[in-house]
């Protein structure tokens, strides 16, 4: 058994015990994936892995995403992984350094929507004793069980648009230096439609399944009323009381689940204060098959 420390907040574990850059054992593994359906999102502390190892570990919970589109001068050391940096090399940057600024939940623009990220951590910037660049999120399934009854009764069943070019134009106005989204980016990424409420496929419990950075609108409603309440779930997601800081060290690895979870990365250090992350983001290609819950000992189907 695993030693599975809750944060004591509304989001957070911390396992101790496992070396990551090893194959994690399937019992091992179906602790993790309990532990995610419960908490939200597990720590490792003291880990140090290659890309090569962080994409192993990735993949033994589905298949990994690749980019739309990949930072322009960023060389690609292992397809598949991501870096996140705002460092800069003989003039070139070694990662993506405006990743996740804006609240979204990953990949909620796929068909196959986005299940865990994994980030390790390897330069974590600190200014006079404070860390900083830190990894907000919002406990979406709290959010669910905190809405109004009548908001629930008038949104069961109800579907939402969500569409990857919303977080792209907002990123581009907001002053990042992504290229315009183009039609064979369109092609590749149409929009796509998820229920609101979504019941996790390890626990069976609801969360709150909109974003404000790939939902665009809730069908069958009018244009105004969409309009209205997402602005009303929006805003119900920042409440204080779902809302979570996670404050990272140097080799933390940081699994998180986009299925009941939202998040954005925190931009409070400056360009010569160095964070660097190297990152995957999972699909929900093996935690929707009740195969791997098998695989992996959850044979009952829930984290409880």
């Amino acid at each position: 058994m695993l030693s599975i420390k809750p944060s004591g907040q509304n989001l957070g574990a911390t396992i101790d015990g496992l070396d990551l850059s090893k194959t994690v054992g399937d019992q091992d593994l179906g602790e993790i994936v309990q532990a995610l359906g419960r908490h939200g999102y597990v720590r490792f502390s003291n880990q140090k892995l290659n890309h090569f190892e962080l994409k192993a570990l990735s993949e033994q919970f589905g298949e990994l995403q690749v980019s739309v589109q990949p930072p322009t001068g960023v060389k690609i050391e292992c397809p598949g992984v991501g870096v996140l940096s705002n460092i800069v090399i003989d003039g070139k940057p070694i990662g993506k350094a405006d990743a996740g600024l804006m609240w979204h939940t990953e990949a909620s623009y796929n068909n196959v929507v986005g299940y865990v990220n994994v980030l390790h951590a390897i330069k974590v910037p600190v200014r006079d004793g404070q860390v900083l660049g830190g990894t907000e999120l919002v406990d979406t399934r709290g959010a669910y069980d905190g809405l109004p009854k009548d908001i629930k009764d008038q949104l069961k069943g109800a579907i939402a648009v969500h569409d990857v070019q919303n977080y792209w134009d907002s990123a581009s106005e907001g002053g990042s230096t992504r290229p315009p989204f183009s039609e064979e980016q369109r092609k590749k990424k149409p929009i796509v439609d998820h229920p609101i409420f979504l019941p996790h496929p390890i626990t069976g419990k609801n969360a709150l399944y909109v974003n404000p950075g790939f939902t665009v609108r809730i069908k069958d409603l009018s244009e105004r009323d969409s309009e209205e309440m997402l602005a009303f779930l929006f805003e119900h997601l920042m409440k204080p009381e779902y809302r979570h800081l996670y404050t990272w060290a140097e080799g933390d690895v940081m699994i998180w689940d986009n299925l009941l979870t939202m998040h954005r990365a925190v931009l409070d250090y400056r360009p010569d204060e160095p964070r660097w992350m190297i990152r995957c983001q999972v699909m929900g290609s093996k935690i929707f098959d009740p195969a791997f819950a098998h695989a992996v000992g959850l044979a009952d189907g829930t984290a409880g």
